[in-house]
């Protein structure tokens, strides 16, 4: 529900600004350059390049289910994948998008068959046991505010998808429609792959499992069947990986066209006219968080702050409904204004919880984001110079 309101939210902003640069734009728009550099600077270092290198890693661990690799190679499939992302998002983005259509129908295709089977076949094979309801002095909300955000991460498409809006055709009219079922698909494919998860599992075997997907599947059907699932969920995290590149790197190219990020970010490849150079460094970025494995501890610190990000796009509808009021806008939102005040709310409670609830992360992780400050100024200096 939550990613529904934030995508009918952007679904106007993406209306109005049908330009590369997504949510870097908005928050440009309304608030200007500095927030959303910050925002861009986040992005590139941590949430974006975190993103792909947590794919990557994530990658490599699910192979393992079919080939035996050791720590070395495990880290080495990582950085292939990623090699290979940006090798096709550097190539054109008709050879990234035919890519991104095929693997994300492949993906959605085994959901749904291995959701019908799990269903069908699989009443009855959980395990008779129960959750544990002790949950000692931690506050239930408290609790639920912190599992949100690695759940939400995973709905996180709907925002991706407001990079690249500019090299979409018909914009004004096509992306809201675009982001309202897109949003509304995943968040019914989703919940019909944990229903199955857990009629084909248990409540209590589920919450435990580490490939739940596969351990479904091989539960349910057999070892054999499990490893066709795996092959279908590296298939999906190589989807998502591209999908993240091919989208995220028109935030950076934008940013450098404005002057406040690296100059060479802001140029089209001349034989592809694609942003090759933004791809190439933040696969290079992520590349060195997936062999390092620093993207463990910047992603768990920073991944929170994005949704503070996210309510300030969402609170950009509300201030350039004002600032600019006779702006085309293909789209509006519905039930304005209580849909982004009600996404605003809840982006802002998941925030100040993870705050009090885990002061050490989220001090940390704000303090990440504030590190582009002195950096912000630095560029804009310099394009000052420049011009």
């Amino acid at each position: 529900g939550l990613s529904l309101l934030g995508a009918l939210t952007y679904a106007e902003l993406g209306s109005m600004f049908p330009q590369a640069g997504g949510l870097y734009v908005y928050l440009r728009e309304a608030f200007g350059k500095f927030p959303a550099f910050l925002y861009g600077w986040s992005m590139f270092f941590v949430i974006s390049s975190g993103a792909v290198a947590t794919l990557a890693v994530a990658f490599s661990s699910y192979l393992t289910q079919l080939i035996p690799l050791d720590m070395v190679m495990a880290r080495i499939v990582s950085v292939l994948m990623i090699i290979v992302v940006a090798v096709v998002n550097v190539r054109g983005v008709r050879v990234s998008a035919i890519m991104q259509n095929w693997t994300t129908g492949i993906k959605v295709g085994a959901i749904l068959i291995m959701g019908t089977l799990l269903i069908v076949l699989g009443k009855g094979s959980g395990d008779s046991g129960s959750l544990s309801t002790e949950i000692g002095e931690v506050n239930i909300f408290s609790g639920i505010a912190l599992a949100m955000v690695g759940v939400l991460w995973a709905y996180e498409g709907w925002h991706y998808v407001t990079f690249s809006t500019g090299e979409t055709i018909d914009p004004q009219r096509t992306f809201a429609r675009a982001i309202t079922v897109g949003t509304l698909a995943l968040i019914g494919i989703y919940l019909f792959a944990n229903i199955a998860y857990l009629v084909a599992l248990g409540p209590a075997t589920a919450s435990q499992s580490e490939r739940i997907a596969a351990e479904a599947v091989s539960t349910v059907i057999g070892p054999a069947a499990g490893n066709l699932i795996a092959v279908a969920i590296l298939i999906s995290m190589f989807s998502a990986a591209n999908g993240i590149m091919l989208t995220a790197t028109r935030a950076y190219f934008a940013m450098a066209q404005d002057g406040i990020f690296f100059k060479k970010l802001g140029e089209v490849h001349p034989r592809f006219k694609t942003p090759a150079f933004a791809v190439v460094w933040s696969s290079v970025w992520a590349i060195l968080l997936a062999a390092t494995g620093t993207f463990e501890q910047l992603f768990t610190y920073v991944v929170f702050a994005g949704w503070l990000f996210y309510a300030l796009g969402a609170a950009s509808v509300v201030i350039l409904r004002r600032t600019m009021p006779d702006a085309q806008r293909g789209f509006r939102v519905p039930l304005y204004p209580f849909t982004p005040i009600l996404f605003i709310l809840a982006s802002s409670a998941i925030v100040l919880n993870t705050l009090i609830s885990q002061p050490e992360r989220g001090f940390v992780g704000l303090g990440i984001i504030l590190l582009g400050t002195p950096v912000y100024f630095f560029w804009l200096k310099k394009s000052s110079s420049a011009s």
